[in-house]
């Protein structure tokens, strides 16, 4: 992968996934590397790792300040890392996730598509197939969003180590002596390393394909329990307790929708598929109504709407 002589822009780019793939890119020389983050200190931090970059404090949803940024660095390729990720933080601030999950990432594809910038990619989630958190199907209508835009998505699995993943969480009880919380003994998830990640998703930008989503080779899901264990390890005093599934949990998450057809690999190696896609007038009238119910502070047609987006998507008995 090299962005060599590129004015490459990274949304959320002082997160675990976004500061590792600014280390990665700044690697290949680009022309520009602008950093885009909504946290100060987040972006603070990046920036001190990441020699002759362009900081900018602010959000995928200030239009006036995407305007800018891309008047400015006439950004090439795109990565779009910015997102709210905690499902059961998210099940209770929902306006919060679409304004920013969804309404977000079709304010800067819209952006990107009015100043001439083709490439852009969103960093998805395995969440956003058929979900059952506000958080999964928030970035279900991102998916839609970029690509009825010709613009791809890349489905991950759980990161290892990012912030608020269960392996910090199992090693911070571990190290204070138990007990490790599992949500149940027959949850399972897909996991992945980090580097694991980054160069999945810099395939993904080279990818000679638009209007696609993206998948990784993740293997086999592995249950939580037996990750517990093993991180538990030797100190078999400490015992795991089963907290029962919180609002938004799934048991089991899943790669693909049914309706989606596999049009083959790339390089990565990542598969690549065919999802369903709205035109640009349906999806610019579901951003609308979206943007009415946040305006309001209206969460039950907030949930109406998502669930008439995404018909796979099952709120949670919070939001039912």
């Amino acid at each position: 992968m090299n962005h060599a002589g590129q004015s490459v822009l990274v949304t959320g780019a002082g997160g675990y996934i976004g500061s590792a793939l600014a280390k990665a890119i700044a690697a290949a020389a680009p022309s520009r590397l602008v950093l885009l983050d909504s946290t100060e200190h987040n972006l603070f931090q990046i920036q001190q790792q990441v020699e002759s970059c362009e900081a900018v404090l602010g959000s995928v949803d200030d239009v006036n300040l995407l305007d800018d940024i891309f008047s400015r660095f006439q950004p090439e390729v795109i990565y779009h890392a910015a997102a709210f990720k905690h499902v059961p933080l998210l099940e209770r601030n929902p306006i919060a996730a679409v304004r920013n999950n969804t309404i977000g990432t079709y304010t800067l594809a819209h952006a990107a598509r009015r100043h001439g910038t083709r490439r852009l990619i969103l960093i998805s989630t395995d969440k956003a197939v058929n979900p059952h958190s506000v958080m999964g199907v928030s970035k279900r209508i991102a998916e839609l969003a970029v690509v009825t835009l010709n613009m791809n998505a890349i489905r991950l699995g759980n990161v290892v180590g990012s912030s608020g993943s269960v392996v910090p969480i199992f090693l911070r009880q571990i190290a204070d002596g138990g007990p490790v919380t599992v949500t149940h003994p027959e949850a399972t998830r897909w996991f992945m390393s980090l580097n694991q990640a980054v160069s999945s998703i810099l395939a993904c930008g080279m990818a000679e394909v638009e209007g696609r989503i993206l998948v990784p080779e993740l293997g086999t899901p592995t249950r939580i329990t037996d990750l517990a264990s093993l991180l538990i390890g030797e100190a078999a005093e400490i015992p795991i307790v089963f907290s029962g599934c919180r609002p938004g949990d799934k048991l089991t998450e899943e790669l693909v929708y049914k309706t989606e057809t596999e049009e083959g690999t790339i390089d990565g190696p990542l598969r690549v598929f065919r999802t369903c896609r709205q035109q640009p007038a349906e999806i610019e009238e579901i951003m609308q109504r979206l943007s009415d119910c946040i305006a309001s502070l209206d969460v039950p047609g907030l949930v109406r709407t998502l669930c008439s987006v995404v018909p796979e998507y099952v709120p949670s008995s919070l939001l039912r």
